[in-house]
């Protein structure tokens, strides 16, 4: 076997984030040499996932200033490790996204085969937090309607709101169709909210409900990507099974794609170093010579990389709580042939909460429940995952969020909080892009939501690396490897 030095590498991958992996996973069958690099000494970047061991290792590396994209990283044992399992019985992730059963993401995943290796959870019903009138009644969630079904079914609205609300959802079903278009297009970059007041008639209520289906983190989505969001969930409803219209790869999210990505490198001749990261890079040359953190000095055709650089301070903060129940009232399938649901989201709407200080929100919370099917916490235990912008006081309000949360469950026993981190993970507004011989990603988005459009950067470095040898038609599209199991599927 060549050492690092004498081969002449046609491409240095440098980072295991999703876009990277997914990079690793498009070459994976075109006999180029590929060496796959990350500093960390996990898959998955800023897409994480780690065990409680491994968060602990890094919150120190964030106070330290390692993690480029992530800040002010605190973790809190409630009463010490009475009532947690061991660490590696854990699976927290760093930024957890649902993906719609019509993202191009899974096909692109069931195209390549590699979705031969991925099991894909059920995520089930989008809720709202509803404050306690008085102080005599205890706060409530209630289900959002995003089905006729459900419509019908529902108690929480009145019949009038009802009728406007299936006349929306018909709507949005062709709304890129005219003579819907005629209708939208002239308030197309108007806020959703006056949109649906003033065609639908809908009054603040129904709008906080379709708001919530668009997963927006500040509550201000304008008509175009609403309309575009909300068509995406409505039609993703029944593509792999009755009662869900996203799903969630279990053992964290993400990352779990991303290691499977990796690993497809790796079975396709990649070679892989953990805990490596560039040290110097002279792109000046052809090659292009890098000299690696291991003391390796190597020669390239082609760098892919990710910008990890947050210099526009804008991002979102995080709160993950494990608590000790399952929250079994969250998970039960509502529609007759769906599958027992993984996840549950529950949306806590500007205004809904306040600070200490009495400081009322300004943004929405958002919840994301995960069970312990979801593979990131033991059995009777459940992890919620809260986020909100980075507005003042937005740290209070995650806490106000997991307090009010609790408080609303049903039950007289307040379920127990066992563990908690909190931290803030900053974007950028840089955009993916190829200069010369190098490529660089644009730092991952915090959506609520996997966004497809990372899906096209991917493609473009993909053509970068192979040149004129690129075929788009044959873009992750694989023929299954010999001796793959034709019934080992889990989408």
């Amino acid at each position: 076997m060549k050492s690092l030095a004498d081969t002449l590498w046609d491409v240095v991958i440098c980072g295991t984030g999703l876009q990277q992996s997914l990079l690793a996973l498009a070459l994976s069958r075109s006999d180029k040499k590929v060496l796959h690099i990350d500093p960390n000494d996990f898959y998955g970047g800023a897409e994480a996932a780690f065990s409680l061991q491994e968060v602990e290792s890094w919150v120190e590396k964030v106070e330290t200033g390692k993690e480029g994209l992530f800040e002010a990283a605190c973790l809190k044992k409630l009463g010490g490790d009475t009532g947690l399992s061991f660490p590696r019985a854990y699976s927290l992730a760093l930024a957890p996204q649902l993906i719609h059963a019509r993202s191009t993401l899974l096909s692109q995943l069931v195209s390549s085969r590699a979705y031969r290796q991925v099991e894909f959870l059920a995520v089930g019903s989008f809720s709202i937090f509803k404050p306690s009138p008085d102080s005599s009644q205890k706060p409530t969630l209630v289900r959002i309607p995003s089905t006729r079904e459900d419509v019908f079914s529902t108690t929480a609205i009145s019949a009038k709101a009802k009728r406007g609300l299936m006349k929306f959802l018909k709507f949005v079903l062709d709304y890129d169709s005219t003579p819907q278009t005629d209708t939208w297009q002239p308030h197309a970059d108007a806020p959703l909210t006056e949109f649906l007041l003033k065609e639908f008639k809908m009054d603040q209520e129904l709008q906080t409900y379709i708001i919530t289906l668009t997963l927006s983190l500040d509550g201000k989505i304008n008509t175009r990507d609403g309309l575009a969001v909300i068509h995406r969930h409505l039609s993703s409803m029944g593509m792999y099974g009755p009662g869900f219209a996203a799903l969630y790869p279990k053992w964290g999210g993400l990352s779990e794609i991303a290691q499977v990505s990796c690993r497809a490198g790796a079975v396709g001749g990649a070679v892989y170093m953990l805990g490596t990261g560039v040290k110097t890079m002279n792109d000046k040359d052809d090659p292009i010579v890098i000299e690696l953190s291991s003391g390796d000095t190597i020669k390239t055709r082609k760098v892919v990389r990710a910008n990890e650089s947050a210099t526009d301070r804008f991002g979102i903060n995080r709160l993950v709580a494990v608590v000790g129940s399952s929250l079994k009232s969250l998970f039960e399938s509502t529609v007759e042939g769906a599958p027992k649901p993984a996840v549950a989201i529950v949306a806590f709407p500007a205004g809904s909460l306040s600070t200490a200080t009495g400081e009322a929100s300004t943004s929405p919370v958002y919840l994301s429940v995960h069970s312990s099917d979801t593979g990131e916490c033991p059995a009777n235990q459940s992890v919620l995952y809260f986020t909100t912008g980075l507005e003042h006081a937005s740290q209070d309000l995650l806490q106000q969020a997991l307090d009010s949360f609790l408080a609303a469950l049903s039950g007289d026993t307040v379920p127990q909080c066992l563990y908690k981190l909190q931290y803030k993970q900053l974007q950028s507004s840089a955009h993916s892009q190829a200069n010369g011989s190098i490529f660089d990603f644009a730092p991952p988005a915090s959506a609520l939501a996997f966004d497809d459009s990372i899906l096209q950067s991917v493609q473009d470095a993909w053509k970068m690396v192979l040149g004129d040898e690129a075929v788009e038609e044959e873009y992750l599209t694989f023929a299954d490897r010999e001796g793959a199991m034709d019934d080992d599927e889990s989408v």
